[in-house]
This record gives structure tokens, C-alpha cells and sequence, in this order.
């Protein structure tokens, strides 16, 4: 696994608001998490997120055009929950130091992973942010996307607006039908020109949640299969959002309680 960063690499990032690493996971390691994550998938029977009685591709209540969602990717989160392979891979402190460095911070906690397969002749992903979908508000706030499959101009890859974070905030859009809608927010990205992140499988990318990203529609028969991370830098605090935090311990939170609980979100990570 290929975890050193470079301080080009670091630097990119924080210009940037997005790196990506072409080697990331050699031919072992890369057979080693398509096997872990299709194991795991298989062993969720449908299920979105534990604890939650959502399948995949319900409306979850937080997208406007459910019908169009479901056939944009399909979305499993917390799968380090419910297997142990996969938690030996989220667990790794290599990648959790490699998300510190990028953010600038200390402590890097685990907020949730989630695999996220595009189906044959999925819908696109339309431009959006992350961070404000989260039950904590923080600008270095940070997501790992690794490439299962080949991520191609004609399967679906990543598109970033490079720069992006350091002037959006935490107004967001769903996910929904339209690419754009994301500028009636951020109006002054709407002439900014992307960068393509296509990626072979064992790939990875780094991006800051505020980055506007999105990806193209899978215009193949075959899949487009990532796994995902998203990171929470340490210290941070509850903002009201449940998010994908479970009910019984929503009920122990109020507005400015420190997310420090193991069990639900791992500190993986302390220099």
C-alpha cells in the first residue's frame, strides 16, 4: 500500500481541495478489499446502514428525487460495522495518518465508510458537497475514494472544481436530477473548469468535503465498483444532524456534545 505522502502531495491537496494516487493498492491488497467488500455487501441482505431499517435504493428522506437516486449508485455505509475484514481495512492507522497529514490535524476519526457501485447505465452523480450532510460542521473534513474497478470517462469516475472548498460553505443540494443546481448556491464555480479523475482499479483519491464534486453516468454494461471512507477530524462536535448515527445514541446527544464515542465513529488516527 502505497501511504507515503510526499509534501508536493500534501500541498497539492490543501491548494487544491482534492489528490489523487494512481498506486494506491497493489494487485494483492486490491483482490484482498473487492473480496472483503463483496462479502460484506452480500452479508447486509440489502440493508443501507445498520441499525436502520432503509434498503438500498428507498428513499431515505434526505433526497428530493428518490426515483432518479436510486439509479444513480448503489450505497451501503458502515460496512466496518458488520464485518471484520473490512474493519481491518478501515482500521488501517497508515491511511488515517495519510487523511490527517492532508487535513492539517492531529486526530482522525472514522465517520462512516460506504461502498458505492454504479450499475451498468447508472445516472450520473450530480455536482454536490459532503460535509453538510454530517452531524459535525468542520472545513477540513475529509473523504478516501478507492477505486475497485477501473474509473473511466465512460463508466462514471470523479470530477472535481478545483479550489472549490475554500469558498463554499454549508449550503449544499441533494443529489437530484440536475448537475447545475449546485451553482444557484455557489454561482461563481459555474464557469470553473473540472478535473477528471479517472483512476485504475487499486487507485485512490483524497477529497476535502466542501470540494463540489461529482461523477458521469455509467455508460457501460459493466459496473464502476468504489469503496469509500469519509473522516472526521478529532475534536468535533455534534451539530443537530442525525446523519447515519443511530437513534439510541442520538438520544444521548444534544448540540454541542463532543463525537467522541468509539463504538460509533473510531479514532484511527493520533499523531
Amino acid at each position: 500500500m502505497n501511504t507515503e505522502l510526499s509534501k508536493q502531495q500534501i500541498e497539492s491537496y490543501q491548494q487544491n481541495g482534492f489528490l489523487v494516487i494512481e498506486d494506491f493498492l497493489n494487485a494483492e491488497e486490491l483482490e484482498e478489499w473487492r473480496v472483503a467488500v463483496t462479502v460484506a455487501i452480500a452479508e447486509r441482505n440489502g440493508i443501507k446502514i445498520p441499525g436502520q431499517n432503509i434498503q438500498v435504493g428507498m428513499d431515505d428522506g434526505i433526497n428530493e428525487d428518490a426515483e432518479y437516486f436510486s439509479k444513480v449508485f448503489d450505497q451501503l455505509l458502515n460496512l466496518w460495522q458488520t464485518n471484520e475484514q473490512v474493519k481491518k481495512i478501515m482500521f488501517d492507522e497508515r491511511i488515517g495518518k495519510m487523511a490527517a497529514q492532508l487535513a492539517g490535524v492531529d486526530g482522525i476519526r472514522i465517520w462512516h465508510d460506504q461502498a458505492l457501485f454504479k450499475k451498468p447505465w447508472a445516472n450520473p452523480t450530480s455536482w454536490h458537497l459532503d460535509t453538510p450532510f454530517w452531524s459535525f460542521s468542520d472545513r477540513k473534513a475529509l473523504s478516501i475514494w478507492v477505486a475497485l474497478d477501473d474509473a473511466t470517462l465512460e463508466n462514471g469516475c470523479l470530477y472535481f472544481l478545483p479550489e472549490s472548498f475554500k469558498e463554499t460553505s454549508f449550503d449544499n443540494k441533494p443529489i437530484g436530477k440536475n448537475m447545475d443546481s449546485i451553482f444557484e448556491i455557489y454561482p461563481q464555480f459555474k464557469k470553473t473548469r473540472p478535473v477528471v479523475s479517472k483512476l485504475k482499479a487499486g487507485g485512490c483519491s483524497f477529497h476535502n468535503g466542501l470540494t463540489i464534486h461529482g461523477a458521469g453516468p455509467n455508460m457501460t454494461p459493466g459496473y464502476r465498483r468504489a469503496m469509500t471512507c469519509a473522516y472526521m477530524p478529532e475534536g468535533n462536535v455534534f451539530n443537530g444532524k442525525a446523519n447515519i448515527l443511530p437513534q439510541a445514541y442520538l438520544d444521548t446527544l444534544t448540540i454541542g456534545d463532543v463525537l467522541d464515542n468509539d463504538a460509533q465513529n473510531p479514532l484511527i488516527y493520533h499523531k
